[in-house]
């Protein structure tokens, strides 16, 4: 770099630095600037407050805008009873020896209830009926308007007086009254509060049984004109209580009675039935509870309708109900019902006369086991429980009683099958001598008068099983649905009324489950050594006879899958009956003289024996055939 290019460099270095001193702003012109730049920020900030204030006034302005049109919709919507329909909801408890119930002012219903002293199988409070699943009220027309009281706000009193609390428990032998009254608008107060629709309860310190009524009172000119009715909606999705929830949805539907008999809609169908025709009462019944509606006289119709809740485990079913209930005035009515919340305990329900009991399940398709039940195993059952035993010590004596009354006829059986074994050498040579097909009808016949001289029957041994049977169907239905053994325990089984399980499985097993049941295994086990013992006894022999003992032995085996889901009392009855058998069966070896009896056999054939008109109908026959038989040669 060359001189004169240094001197250019360094002159605009100070003509520059010279300009910037000649431009820089004055002490006056800075402080004006900061001045400036201040202003625009209290600007920036009364512009923000501003935003803020409108925002807040638009706020204001939208809910006055919101409110304005509900007021004037709920005139429009519920005319006459538009002050009702707002409010805030109160609960009342009120608290019996058995049941806890919420009641709202909210429809003036029953909110939940819940049975005291019981919990479900994992523990949590035992409720029957929640608003959380459910609803009730009644609907009627006001000046052409639908009015639900579900959705009213209703005065309570409590034994007719405002009450100054919301918690009541009910001393013994005494009795609870809560009104809830819905008045329309109130334009006079002393003429229009005698002029409400009423929905009463009344709770007992003792009993399920509550009083329950809907009453009109001066209503004419508020409720339309014609009415003569009105419709009461009651719904719930019905909470699962009980440890399998396969058998509770099973045993969960809608039952009812009208004027003849009772009916129910089938456990594995969804479905809606209505009536034309009187009701007395409905029931949303659960495995071992039901929550029933019952009219003092009768629902003028209705209908009833079940639904399927899916992939919610906690819920079984929905159930639906709408039951027509008559206004006979509308200047004063009232229709009385009682509401049953509680146990499906035979004795209890029956207590009432009203074919409560008809819900559970004894075998009412089959009167020989339903009587069986009501006379003899739940009289017996009920006799041992007043003796505070052990409800496992309890099916144990009652196998016993029962197998005991029935001893006589299992002697007969084994007496029978000793005779026909002691014969069966002398029917196959009788085989043998008619060896062809043709030959079947002589077969028969030999094999028949030599059972007639040998004084055998061979349906003796059948007509005494014939008789057991009924016997046991009904303690098959008996155990499963006996509320008494609803979570009582006994040995490893913590509930009788459930499957006993020793281990649950991480999977699923088609046909057998997910837990292993300790009392089916034995039952099974009992069963297939019985089934051994019996057909060593028997001695059978032949093709035929080997694909019977597969089946005999394939029975059990089914039962290991059938039973798995079962109550564990079920199983451990059936695995007891096993064992009783293997003794009585020891006792009629030791007191059944084999010899003695072959004795008598050959003692009977040197007797004349009158042909049987069945024997003789075998002989027509025979004859036909070998006619027939002539004639094709």
């Amino acid at each position: 770099m060359d001189k004169n290019t240094v001197i250019g460099l360094v002159l605009i270095f100070l003509l520059f630095i010279g300009f910037s001193f000649w431009n820089a702003p004055s002490e006056e012109e800075k402080e004006a600037l900061r001045l400036e730049q201040d202003s625009l920020a209290q600007i920036r900030r009364e512009k923000a407050m501003l935003e803020e204030v409108i925002a807040m006034e638009n706020e204001v302005a939208n809910k006055v805008a919101d409110t304005l049109p509900t007021q004037i919709q709920d005139v429009a919507q519920f005319g006459s009873f538009s002050q009702a329909s707002v409010g805030e909801e109160k609960f009342i408890e009120v608290e019996n020896e058995f049941i806890k119930f919420s009641f709202s002012n909210l429809g003036g219903r029953i909110s939940s209830v819940e049975m005291k002293d019981l919990k479900t199988f994992d523990d949590r409070p035992l409720i029957l009926f929640s608003s959380e699943n459910g609803n009730m009220g009644v609907s009627f027309f006001s000046n052409n308007l639908l009015i639900e009281t579900g959705k009213m706000y209703f005065d309570v009193l409590i034994n007719n007086e405002v009450p100054s609390k919301t918690y009541f428990k009910i001393a013994e032998n005494d009795s609870l009254t809560i009104q809830y009254r819905l008045y329309p608008n109130l334009t006079d107060s002393l003429k229009d509060a005698a002029r409400y629709v009423e929905m009463a309860y009344t709770i007992y310190a003792d009993k399920y049984m509550s009083d329950f009524s809907i009453s009109v009172v001066n209503m004419d000119g508020v409720i339309q004109n014609n009415t003569s009715s009105m419709e009461l909606q009651w719904n719930s999705k019905i909470n699962r209580v009980e440890k399998s929830y396969d058998n509770e949805l099973k045993n969960t539907t809608l039952y009812w009675k009208d004027s003849e008999e009772v009916n129910n809609i089938s456990e594995t169908k969804y479905k809606k039935e209505e009536f034309t025709t009187g009701l007395k009462w409905v029931s949303f019944k659960q495995h071992f509870f039901s929550s029933t509606l019952i009219a003092d006289s009768y629902f003028e119709s209705g209908e009833v309708e079940t639904k399927e809740i899916k992939d919610n485990k906690d819920l079984l079913k929905e159930m639906n109900t709408i039951l027509v209930v008559p206004i006979s005035s509308l200047t004063d009515s009232r229709f009385d019902m009682k509401w049953y919340f509680g146990p499906n305990k035979y004795s209890l329900l029956s207590s009432y006369d009203l074919d409560l009991e008809r819900q559970i399940p004894l075998g009412w398709g089959f009167f020989v086991m339903s009587w069986i039940n009501r006379y003899a195993v739940i009289p017996i059952f009920n006799w041992l429980e007043n003796y505070g035993l052990n409800y496992g010590i309890i099916i144990l004596i009652l196998t016993f009683l029962l197998k005991l009354v029935l001893f006589p006829i299992a002697y007969k059986t084994y007496l029978s099958s000793a005779k026909m074994r002691l014969l069966k050498p002398e029917i196959e040579e009788l085989g043998k001598k008619f060896p062809k097909p043709e030959d079947s009808m002589k077969k028969q016949q030999a094999v028949m008068n030599l059972q007639k001289k040998a004084g055998v029957n061979p349906m003796a041994g059948c007509i005494p099983m014939l008789l057991q049977l009924p016997i046991l169907l009904a303690l098959f239905r008996f155990f499963p649905a006996s509320y008494e053994l609803r979570q009582k325990s006994f040995l490893w089984a913590e509930d009788l009324s459930s499957y006993d399980s020793i281990l649950d499985l991480p999977f699923s097993i088609p046909f057998y489950g997910d837990h292993v049941s300790l009392f089916t295994i034995l039952m099974t086990a009992a069963t297939l050594l019985y089934t051994k013992i019996n057909n060593d006894m028997m001695n059978t022999g032949g093709q035929n006879m080997k694909a019977m003992k597969i089946m005999m032995y394939m029975m059990p085996v089914m039962f290991l899958g059938i039973f798995n889901n079962f109550a564990s009392g079920l199983s451990y009855y059936y695995f007891l009956v096993n064992c009783i058998t293997f003794l009585q069966m020891f006792i009629f070896k030791f007191i059944v003289n084999e010899d003695k009896l072959r004795k008598q056999i050959e003692t009977n054939k040197l007797k004349p024996v009158k042909k049987s008109s069945w024997a003789k109908k075998l002989e027509e026959l025979q004859r036909v055939q070998q006619q027939q038989q002539k004639n094709k040669k």
